[in-house]
């Protein structure tokens, strides 16, 4: 017998699109919630990414430093913008 899972244990991929809203609503948006799911999101990177034995590479640090680069680049954005060279006729 197929097993059926809950709505709220389902991953987003695993999520139909008529179901995505239901599901959206069924997450936790309180703080502990929100820092419970970076942590796992943190622990499902490091676990497959750099704590596998014989297979470790720089692979996984490079990714989290693009990350960390992407980031600040879009909450400095709006003080760069102002940082452009302009021709003014």
């Amino acid at each position: 017998m197929a097993s059926v899972v809950p709505l709220k244990d389902k991953k987003l991929l695993e999520v139909k699109l008529g179901e995505l809203l239901s599901w959206i609503l069924m997450r936790d948006f309180s703080p502990s919630g929100i820092v419970g799911a970076f942590r796992r999101g943190y622990y499902r990177h490091y676990n497959k990414y750099i704590n596998v034995p014989g297979k470790g590479s720089i692979a996984g640090l490079i990714m989290v430093l693009a990350c960390y680069v992407v980031f600040n680049y879009t909450f400095s954005y709006k003080e760069l913008k102002h940082e452009r060279r302009r021709k003014y006729h």
